[in-house]
């Protein structure tokens, strides 16, 4: 906290500009304070006369609230319980050691275990999937595992992560786990449903959701495609797929993957086999008015969120364990989800589209 006490008198140790400023430094005293989580003892700062004002711990005060959070931010930040305890005796002063901060972050699990378990509402009119890849140590070897995400969108137009589930490589027998929890948990309705092109991923939703609309993201679709495109045609051949996907209908879209066929089938075969066995889903989002194919076409919104945690846990080349990486993520996703207070945009629209075309479906 000595830099809270510099901040206070207004000049560095030692220095000159302190002279006849009728107060200086005084040393340090220890308190011990009380967390939720047991007892420690910090280093307080003091200056002579006895008006300086910590406001990590306030004078006559043994409770230490914002320590528990500052440790918690900390973790939730990627940084380990090593660093935690360096960080808070460097720059803060506070003398807390590994044991006292491994307590205040292990209630971090049950927090993380009580969110994940909690009731979801019955219907959801939007639920994008995904998956992100994490390094996590496991019987002794460094191994790639997935966090697989979850967000709905409510009928209040806010979005909310439902969950998270930690397996090894992104699967679609996997994802069928995971949209049976959904259900346990209290959803029995999902409008649409907005995904990569996983193998069976469709097949996974209707096993357990049959009544939802499978949109296959087109940006994944598109990337695919142009994999094995020769660089010097990358650029041509991506912008005849836009004439698909940005086609008024679904009528004109076909005839536009006709043309692109005609053009590219002979050379590239593989992209146009890909967009016909996958058509249903690729082009579901023309049934809807353009405000809703905005948000469904992409599982953009999604990739955001997992690029938003990447910068949370970025600290992190690896976890010891499926638990440190659960916390992290929870940690991360709490933190993103402060800024999911307001309806998407538009939603008045969106909301009275969705009640038009599933009338029989949502209840208001």
């Amino acid at each position: 906290m000595g830099f809270l006490r510099l901040d206070y008198l207004g000049y560095e140790k030692h220095s000159p500009e302190g002279n006849n400023s009728g107060n200086s430094r005084n040393g340090k005293y220890p308190k011990k304070i009380q967390t939720h989580y047991g007892e420690s003892v910090i280093d307080v700062p003091r200056d002579r006369q006895g008006e300086f004002e910590p406001t990590v711990v306030p004078k006559h005060q043994s409770r230490g609230l914002s320590i528990e959070k500052l440790v918690i931010s900390l973790y939730a930040k990627g940084m380990s319980v090593s660093d935690i305890e360096e960080e808070m005796k460097e720059i803060y002063g506070i003398t807390l050691s590994t044991s006292a901060i491994s307590i205040i972050t292990n209630k971090v699990t049950q927090a993380a275990i009580e969110w994940q378990n909690r009731p979801l509402e019955n219907q959801y009119l939007i639920v994008w999937m995904d998956g992100i890849v994490f390094k996590v140590r496991d019987q002794g070897k460094v191994v790639n595992k997935t966090v697989y995400l979850c967000v709905g969108l409510n009928k209040e137009g806010i979005k909310e992560v439902l969950g998270m589930w930690v397996g090894k490589n992104e699967s679609a027998s996997y994802w069928t786990g995971v949209l049976t929890d959904l259900k346990a948990r209290g959803v029995n309705d999902i409008l649409i449903t907005v995904t990569d092109n996983l193998n069976g991923f469709t097949d996974s939703i209707k096993a357990v959701f049959p009544d939802a609309t499978t949109q296959i993201c087109v940006v994944h679709q598109i990337r695919n495609s142009c994999r094995y495109v020769v660089w010097k045609e990358k650029k041509e051949f991506s912008s005849d797929l836009k004439n698909i996907y940005n086609a008024p209908t679904k009528e004109s879209a076909a005839l536009e993957l006709d043309a692109f066929e005609q053009k590219w089938g002979g050379k590239y075969p593989y992209a146009i086999r890909s967009w016909r066995r996958n058509w249903d889903e690729l082009t579901a989002f023309f049934d809807f008015p353009v405000e809703i194919r905005k948000i469904i076409y992409t599982t953009n919104l999604i990739e955001n969120l997992n690029g938003k945690i990447r910068k949370y846990t970025k600290n992190k080349l690896s976890f010891p364990n499926d638990d440190a990486l659960k916390k992290a993520v929870y940690l991360a996703v709490s933190e993103i989800e402060k800024k999911w207070t307001q309806p998407i945009w538009n939603w008045g629209l969106i909301f009275n589209q969705f009640i038009t075309i599933f009338e029989n479906r949502i209840q208001v």
